[in-house]
């Protein structure tokens, strides 16, 4: 396969193994290579079978296979979910495994409906329970501590049943996007409170502990509440739990209560499971390779059944069931380049109609391989009492050869529980250099500005070849491009072209679920898949989306209105009007010659941080902030943070704003310090702010330029550079525009992400 210049950075980044000084000792060869001899487990053929396979770029396994595989960790699975019992030790016990897991590099999801509801009584005590919110936030502060992998922070998903007492609290648990930064939140929600949301009846909440009502609420006042918060910032999601369950495959084993957390894994309770994605994009030339597909198909389920077989689980009882269910998970990616090659706009029925047709061919090779797989290695061990030996497959409508499928299935078993899934591929389809998943592109072409003012562009393969065949294409037209985000305002493409490459926020909210439904009906777990929503959607499309998902059959659904995580800025005065003039505006306060101060020192992630706030005859005056023998980008940044602080400060800003803007903000490297975890240099400058003031108010400190009143911290949206909305502000590692889609922030410069 050729490596991209774009994928050889995620790959050295992220992929290649280090020796104990950081250099890198592995290329692509040699990391294909450690891939494949450790799955295939010292057998030299399929040794040579999955190199050829991993080499073509026609499939790639998810990252923790790709990173461990042959290594000490080899933990090769993505997803888990956890057991909560309504006991502390079965909180604290989750508590403790999800951190082995996130340290193995897994994301883990969790269902808090067994917590009883706050105040309820606890007979051990003879006090009340704090409720499932309380536990919910000392899970998450538990994630902070520890990196996912040692290269990032773990991402969970926590669900809470629409029945549950604390639903309200749930549904507007992040409200306050600086809350719960480390779990997507999802209600599950079930056929009953639809039943009662189409009749606009009364929903009863019901508690977990005892059985009892603890109130009645207005179907429609619940469901209304879900739909403001996700119009306000993207959560919680909505999960169709009944849904999930109505497809479980082995119902005698246990039910499933959540899913990983990005959603597209629905799991058992101590269940994982490993995946997969095929680039569909690279079976089409002049027309689509269906046998070419078929054979990949069986090689990557050969392929994900040995990692099972190879990987090390972080658990006893995860190793057990894993084993018992043997789950795997073979999506596809490249899907919007493949419509862009086919000339199929991504919002229309033929798109939606060849979806359908694409994923049955995959779930039905899968199976049929996995029935084959059956015959030499065995079925899955829980094969006995699941809906396959029962003569049932996932499917609600089924053709003829698949009730020849469910025959040979009976006759033979099936090797696997499930076998298909559509992840989120963010880093795996850098590598590929094809679109993400199922979803649209979210822009065709990247700007990536490097020294000297060059600016680097990373344009979409097949729109570049197509502008390139009709003589449009510029550097010109590109760097354009970049800065609206699609070809819709565009006046030198023609329409017949804008028609086909259509973007993420091109594409109705409508045909987002149309989408997403047509892949489910094929695929065995979920679909993982973000709705976007221009600025100006409104509440009511939301709600009518959430209807239509159910409609459909969607097991779940992720929302995200363009621009709706506001970074609230420092507001340095305020103007009359948008034309004020200069001498309307505040003016810092002159430096005096000497001054006085206060330096403390902290330790953050990236060594000691010593921080000075100095102060004149009116009241703390400046920060200054050294950091060790650190030089580069870190104490440039530094230094931009200091003056900024001190600009406020001589502007008369209070300290408390200062404080709120800059506390909680997060980097790769959070610290414990003194009890408290240190999320960043700058939440460390906010820290020794709030010190300062606590000082001050003991008077201890003299010099204080604000008093203590309430204030309101003024918000405005997040835009880049050229004034197009951003998502997540900009990547941490590279500072390119990111991305909401697959449930995650990603990077498609550099491949950070975070779910």
């Amino acid at each position: 396969m050729i490596i991209s210049d774009n994928a050889k950075v995620v790959l050295e980044k992220r992929y290649y193994k280090k020796d104990s000084k950081g250099r890198l000792i592995e290329n692509w060869e040699k990391m294909v290579s450690r891939v494949a001899n450790d799955i295939s487990n010292g057998d030299d053929e399929l040794s040579k079978q999955f190199f050829a396979l991993l080499d073509s770029g026609f499939f790639m396994p998810n990252s923790p296979t790709l990173m461990n595989a042959g290594n000490d960790l080899q933990q090769l699975s993505a997803c888990f979910v956890l057991p909560i019992e309504d006991s502390i030790d079965s909180i604290f016990t989750s508590i403790k495994n999800a951190a082995l897991i996130h340290k193995s590099g897994g994301g883990t999801g969790f269902s808090f409906s067994r917590l009883r509801e706050t105040d309820a009584r606890v007979k051990t005590t003879s006090g009340v329970s704090s409720g499932p919110i309380s536990f919910l936030k000392v899970f998450n502060s538990a994630t902070d501590a520890v990196k996912q992998g040692g290269t990032r922070r773990g991402a969970n998903m926590a669900i809470l049943n629409i029945d549950h007492p604390q639903i309200i609290d749930f549904i507007t648990a992040k409200s306050d996007p600086s809350q719960l930064t480390n779990f997507n939140l999802s209600v599950g929600i079930t056929h009953s409170f639809m039943e009662a949301l189409s009749k606009d009846s009364t929903f009863d909440l019901v508690s977990p502990q005892s059985g009892r009502v603890t109130d009645t609420l207005k179907a429609s006042d619940i469901f209304n509440l879900i739909v403001e918060l996700a119009h306000k910032n993207g959560e919680p999601g909505i999960v169709f739990i009944d849904r999930l369950n109505k497809y479980n495959p082995t119902p005698h084993v246990g039910n499933i209560e959540s899913t990983n957390p990005c959603g597209e894994q629905p799991l058992l309770p101590n269940e994982a499971c490993n995946l997969g994605s095929i680039d569909v994009a690279r079976f089409f030339e002049k027309r689509f390779d269906w046998d070419k597909l078929g054979e990949i198909v069986a090689e990557s389920v050969l392929f994900l059944d040995c990692v099972i077989d190879r990987s090390k689980f972080p658990l006893p009882e995860i190793d057990k069931m894993a084993k018992a269910n043997r789950k795997i998970g073979l999506g596809i990616m490249g899907f919007a380049d493949l419509l862009y090659k086919m000339g199929i706009p991504y919002d229309s029925d033929e798109a939606v109609e060849f979806a359908k047709k694409l994923m049955e061919f995959i779930d039905y090779a899968a199976k049929e391989k996995s029935v084959d797989l059956a015959m030499k290695k065995g079925e899955f061990p829980n094969y006995k009492g699941s809906i396959y030996e029962q003569g049932k497959l996932f499917r609600d409508k089924v053709s003829k050869n698949w009730e020849k499928l469910s025959a040979d299935i009976q006759a033979n078993g099936i090797r696997n529980a499930t076998l298909t899934t559509i992840a989120p591929t963010g880093t795996i389809s850098m590598i590929c250099n094809t679109s993400s998943g199922v979803e649209p592109q979210f822009s065709l072409v990247y700007i990536k500005d490097v020294m000297d003012g060059e600016k680097l562009l990373y344009v979409n393969p097949v729109l570049e070849q197509k502008l390139k065949d009709t003589g449009l294409f510029s550097q010109k037209l590109m760097e354009k491009i970049a800065e609206k985000g699609s070809l819709a305002e565009i006046d030198e493409i023609p329409a017949e072209i804008k028609k086909v490459f259509v973007t993420s926020h091109d594409i109705s909210p409508e045909w987002h679920i149309k989408m997403q439904a047509a892949f489910q009906e094929y695929t065995d777990n979920a679909v993982s898949k973000t709705i976007n929503f221009n600025q100006s959607a409104t509440r009511e499309d939301i709600r009518k989306s959430y209807l239509l998902a159910f409609e459909l059959g969607c097991k779940g659904v992720t929302v995200y209105r363009d621009g709706s995580r506001q970074n609230q800025v420092l507001n340095v005065g305020s103007l009359k009007n948008d034309t004020a003039k200069q001498d309307d505006r505040i003016v810092p306060r002159t430096r005096p010659e000497f001054m006085h101060g206060v330096t403390r020192k902290i330790e953050t992630g990236c060594g000691h941080l010593y921080i000075t706030i100095n102060a004149d005859e009116n009241g703390a005056f400046e920060v200054f902030t050294q950091m060790g023998k650190v030089g580069g980008c870190p104490s440039a940044q530094l230094e931009a943070i200091a003056r900024l602080a001190s600009l406020c400060l001589r502007s008369n800003v209070k300290i408390e704003s200062m404080i709120q803007q800059l506390r909680g903000i997060h980097c790769p490297s959070p610290m414990w310090f003194k009890g408290t975890i240190i999320t960043s240099c700058a939440d460390a400058i906010a820290r020794s702010l709030d010190s300062y003031l606590k000082l001050y108010k003991a008077g201890k400190i003299n010099g204080l330029n604000n008093d203590c009143d309430e204030y309101e911290d003024d918000k405005s949206e997040n835009n880049d550079k050229n004034g197009r909305k951003t998502i997540g502000g900009s990547c941490p590692d590279c500072g390119g525009v990111i991305e909401f889609s697959e449930g995650c922030k990603k990077c498609h410069l550099c491949g950070w992400s975070k779910c």
